[in-house]
């Protein structure tokens, strides 16, 4: 329903950026750290670090599609309905990307890095690498450098925690490709007319689409079970 009618220029910011998504991984995240033993203030500046970096990455993603997006007739981009100027929002990840440096620091240096180096690799794929089969290794590397951005986290700069075990970087890996794979259904067939070949349309145009949702669905769910199992016995921090 937000997206029936134009809104004001915060509100129509906020569905730039991708909301539900950014949310979905603030709150995740969020509660991977306080189930592994972090306190309240720790927890709440990693809700508060992912929102504003997916926040970012949202904004970054519909101002370098929105061509694509117009042609496409997306409904749900306010930027390709003309509801909002490119430049207020390039503005405004550039503002949340200033912000974000200083908040992802914050729960550590190393930690730190981990974050904006997934943020990197999220940038990377809107750049390029989703138009190639290569697609999946940004989603891959950005989600295993989530499991270092938990295992070293804590408060304020410097070194904390250790590094993550080996099972959970290859689970968060698996999880950014299950991801990636289930946030490109919905657009196979606009992603096909404008020749964007990335893996999931490839596999897509092999086994079909519902096929390929089936397979995602079970992969992700499985992947998810993993984690789960290896929280309660190797656990986070080697």
């Amino acid at each position: 329903m937000l997206y029936t009618r134009r809104r004001g220029t915060a509100v129509t910011l906020v569905l730039t950026a991708h909301p539900l998504r950014a949310l979905a991984m603030a709150v995740g995240l969020a509660a991977a750290a306080a189930l592994s033993g972090r306190g309240g203030d720790e927890v709440a500046l990693v809700l508060v670090t992912v929102l504003v970096g997916q926040a970012t990455l949202g904004w970054f993603n519909d101002v370098l599609d929105r061509k694509r997006d117009h042609d496409a007739g997306r409904p749900r981009k306010p930027i390709a309905l003309g509801w909002i100027d490119p430049g207020t929002v390039s503005f405004a990840a550039s503002c949340s990307l200033l912000l974000v440096v200083p908040l992802a620091v914050s729960n550590g240096t190393t930690a730190g890095l981990a974050y904006l180096g997934s943020l990197a690799c999220g940038a990377l794929s809107d750049l390029y690498l989703r138009r190639t089969r290569f697609s999946f290794v940004p989603w891959a590397v950005g989600f295993g450098l989530l499991a270092a951005f938990l295992s070293y986290g804590g408060w304020g700069g410097g070194v904390h925690g250790g590094p993550p075990t080996a099972a959970m970087v290859v689970l968060a890996a698996l999880l950014g490709v299950g991801v990636h794979f289930a946030s490109s259904l919905a657009d196979l067939v606009d992603d096909n007319q404008a020749g964007i070949m990335h893996l999931p349309l490839r596999i897509a145009l092999r086994t079909g689409a519902v096929r390929l949702l089936w397979i995602t669905t079970v992969f992700t769910a499985l992947v998810c079970a993993g984690i789960v199992i290896a929280a309660l016995t190797v656990g986070l921090v080697a």
